[in-house]
């Protein structure tokens, strides 16, 4: 009678094993992206010899020191030099810092929508207030009605958890802000995880590593609001000082400088354009975005989407489509889950985030 129990027990571990190794294979394939060399896809923006390109051309370090950062110190900022070059809502933000900068690179071709990606990792220790940033923009191009979709990295205070915003932004819509923030589940300066953007004429999927974590739909409600226009793909570390961690409250402390964020796995995939021809390119760029469209990455699955439910339950700490205060009237695009809502206030910050980091540690126990 003791075999049984025994038996039961091997026949389970081994479909726990099967099942583990099905997700591996499964997440394998989903990361199976072609990457690039980073002179092969990007160029230098700012910050002089704060980015620095490892020697095989495969990755970079985005550096924010007290030198970079700090105007008044003796080596000067290239803030004033390079304001032109900035999307206009990260130009708004740096403007009030008056300089406050670190690096960053951009690619070197405009695209009519696609996947971008980037291994990223992120500064250690102290970085309250350090921004890093990994989006897309036109804001050198659509000055006035720029299209914008952003990762950015908050900073960080020792022991707390790290958050991240994700940004949707169409033809200038900036007062009409679609963010979204949520904690990490992991720790991000630990190592590189892989942070993706799908963007095509039909919808936007933002991934962590193989989970999709918010996806957005084009629909008529959404009208202009939508980015629809060529946009180039930046990374960029800076001060944030003013608003990123806490709305404010905790500064950047140059005395944990240099602050370095590491990119690498660089992935650009979608039609390259001439933002001057538009006509011309949306014509070639068919046959691309149908091919972006038929991508494993562009599919939402059952699977998937279970996974960001998950996700989105677990780790978001505030959405647009809940903040009644700045939002009386909600986003017609928003899709209003009542069990979802529940778990948030009328700022659309959650009312729960140290339950949420309890029961991430429990579950990271054996």
């Amino acid at each position: 009678m003791a075999a049984a129990p025994r038996t039961a027990t091997a026949t389970a571990t081994a479909t726990a094993v099967l099942l583990v190794l099905s997700c591996m294979v499964a997440a394998a394939a989903a990361l199976n992206l072609t990457t690039l060399s980073f002179d092969d896809g990007f160029s230098h923006l700012f910050g002089n010899e704060n980015l620095i390109r490892s020697p095989d051309g495969r990755s970079a370090r985005l550096t924010l020191d007290r030198y970079s950062g700090n105007p008044q110190a003796s080596r000067p900022s290239p803030f004033f030099k390079l304001t032109y070059r900035f999307p206009s809502d990260c130009v708004t933000r740096l403007r009030v810092v008056i300089g406050y900068l670190g690096s960053g690179f951009i690619s070197n071709d405009l695209y009519d929508h696609g996947f971008f990606s980037a291994s990223i990792k992120l500064p250690s220790d102290y970085s309250a207030g350090v921004v890093v940033a990994f989006y897309t923009s036109n804001g050198d191009v659509f000055q006035k009605t720029h299209d914008e979709l952003d990762f950015e990295f908050l900073g960080n205070i020792r022991g707390k958890d790290w958050r991240i915003q994700t940004n949707v932004y169409g033809n200038g819509s900036t007062s009409r802000g679609r963010e979204e923030r949520y904690f990490l589940p992991f720790d991000p300066t630990a190592e590189a995880h892989r942070y993706s953007i799908l963007w095509t004429s039909d919808h936007i999927i933002f991934y962590i590593d193989d989970t999709p974590i918010r996806e957005v739909v084009r629909s008529d409600a959404m009208g202009g609001d939508y980015p629809s226009k060529p946009m180039s793909i930046y990374a960029t570390i800076w001060d944030g000082s003013t608003w990123a961690t806490a709305n404010g409250r905790y500064k950047v402390n140059y005395k944990y400088a240099p602050f370095v964020a590491e990119v690498s796995d660089l992935v650009l995939r979608g039609c390259r354009v001439d933002p001057i021809q538009q006509v011309d390119s949306a014509r070639r760029c068919v046959e691309a975005n149908e091919d972006l469209l038929a991508a494993d990455f562009a599919r939402m699955t059952p699977l998937k989407r279970a996974a960001m439910r998950r996700f989105r339950e677990r780790y978001m700490t505030y959405s647009f489509c809940y903040d009644t205060n700045r939002y009386p009237v909600t986003f017609p695009d928003c899709d209003i889950i009542p069990s979802e809502q529940s778990r948030f206030f009328e700022s659309g910050e959650t009312k729960y985030p140290r339950d949420r980091r309890r029961a991430r540690r429990q579950s990271r126990r054996p």
